[in-house]
């Protein structure tokens, strides 16, 4: 989202309604403000861009602005696209779909090892973003003399990660649904391997890989609320007292845990095992149970 952090004037703050707009296709929909009552999603609008102004597709239909982003300055939806314009835009995007293809015959030509995955078109088309992803460094300067020719602008190659190819390329995961690096996602947080232990889950299961041979994104969904709760129980191994029913408290030994239950399974000297829940055990650090 392309966020200012200037104040908006209070005149602007009165009529302020977001509007989601895509302006490419593999992007995803960005926030513009717009006054506009009569744009819809799948019209067409001229928005405001870093370089200039640019035409973007409707995604997301318009919303208040809330209040707490009220101070916050958006850049904004000028006025709605002309025909023109569209048909400029859809063209721009087919050649696009083209240049992926174009780009990675030239690049196997040279022998190269790099997928294209995305390739960007300016408006003006002095200039070809193409974006690839390689597991090694690639000397691609011959190819992008090649791509000047081919395309008669200016080249910029763009190497991006696994996360960021996935993102572009889209999918469906394995819960079934649209990734969420491609749906909603604006960056890339760190995923590390603690959060699959906080959850509990077996280290050696590939399906704590996502489409992108990485960490699933959603690992780090709940993984705040399973570390506050398994912060209140006491680590396994950690000698404790338990309330049995009627035969008072048993001295043992942690032996698991079960966050989401908020209990404990106990190793008893008598080498039974039974599963208590936290308010009925204590150990070091915590008071003891009263008889």
């Amino acid at each position: 989202m392309s966020e200012l952090t200037e104040t908006a004037p209070p005149a602007e703050r009165e009529a302020a309604y977001l509007i989601g707009v895509r302006l490419r296709e593999p992007l995803q929909a960005e926030d513009y403000l717009t006054a506009d009552p009569d744009l819809h999603v799948g019209d067409f609008c001229v928005v405001e861009g870093a370089n200039g102004t640019t035409v973007g597709e409707i995604r997301r239909s318009r919303r208040p602005l809330p209040e707490f982003r009220r101070d916050r300055l958006y850049r904004k939806v000028v006025r709605r696209a002309t025909e023109a314009e569209v048909s400029e835009w859809r063209a721009r995007r087919g050649r696009e779909v083209g240049a992926v293809e174009t780009c990675q015959r030239m690049a196997r030509v040279k022998g190269l090892h790099m997928k294209v995955v995305d390739v960007a078109i300016e408006a003006s088309g002095r200039r070809v973003t193409v974006s690839f992803a390689s597991e090694e460094r690639v000397d691609f300067r011959d190819l992008v003399r090649d791509l000047a020719h081919e395309f008669h602008a200016r080249i910029e190659m763009k190497q991006i990660g696994a996360r960021d190819t996935t993102k572009l390329m889209d999918g469906i995961g394995p819960c079934g649904r649209q990734l969420c690096c491609a749906s909603h996602l604006r960056k890339f947080d760190p995923i590390s391997v603690k959060m699959a232990k906080t959850q509990d889950m077996p280290l050696t299961d590939g399906r704590l890989l996502g489409n992108c041979g990485r960490l699933k994104c959603c690992l780090l969904y709940e993984f705040s609320t399973y570390d506050e709760l398994r912060h209140r129980l006491p680590k396994a191994g950690t000698t404790c007292q338990a309330e049995c029913g009627g035969g008072g408290c048993m001295t043992g030994k942690v032996k698991s845990l079960r966050v989401l239950k908020q209990s404990v399974v106990v190793g008893f000297q008598d080498g039974t095992e039974a599963e208590v829940p936290i308010e009925q055990i204590s150990w070091q650090g915590r008071p003891h149970i009263k008889p």
